[in-house]
């Protein structure tokens, strides 16, 4: 088991807010609701995030089973990062607490500074079928990595 697998909090809901926590995390996730992508995709999509701050979101979501890493053998090493079945199951979630920041701002008054909830994330989730996670329908089969230990 891992250090940051040992500090996770006890209470599920607090756990699971644990897990997401952090600045980009969730935006993160949202990419790769679409598919895999190369870390210079994401960094693109991210102009804000420095490298360090990338790499270490996206390791903290690999250690705790959310997404997968894939470095292909070749010259340059291509390394890409997908959503794990564990990782898609948060999709209904995040783009659940989206419409709830919405309807906070609208009460707020402060519609007009928001951004869109992923609408790349809100088509896919029309595209899934009942009784597979979301995602799971345009990605194929997703393995959920063992944290490295």
């Amino acid at each position: 088991m891992s250090e940051l697998t040992k500090r996770l909090p006890a209470l599920p809901a607090e756990r699971a807010l644990k897990v997401i926590s952090g600045r980009w995390k969730a935006i993160l996730l949202y990419h790769l609701f679409d598919g895999p992508r190369r870390l210079s995709e994401l960094n693109r999509l991210l102009p804000g995030i420095t490298q360090k701050v990338l790499i270490q979101q996206l390791r903290e979501l690999e250690e705790h089973g959310l997404i997968h890493r894939e470095v292909f053998p070749q010259v340059p090493p291509r390394v890409e990062y997908s959503a794990t079945l564990l990782g898609l199951s948060l999709e209904p979630v995040l783009l659940a607490l989206c419409e709830w920041g919405r309807r906070h701002a609208e009460e707020l008054n402060e519609l007009a500074r928001l951004a869109d909830c992923a609408p790349g994330a809100l088509k896919a989730r029309d595209r899934s079928t009942p009784d597979e996670p979301p995602g799971a329908a345009r990605h194929g089969p997703r393995r959920i990595s063992a944290p490295p230990g």
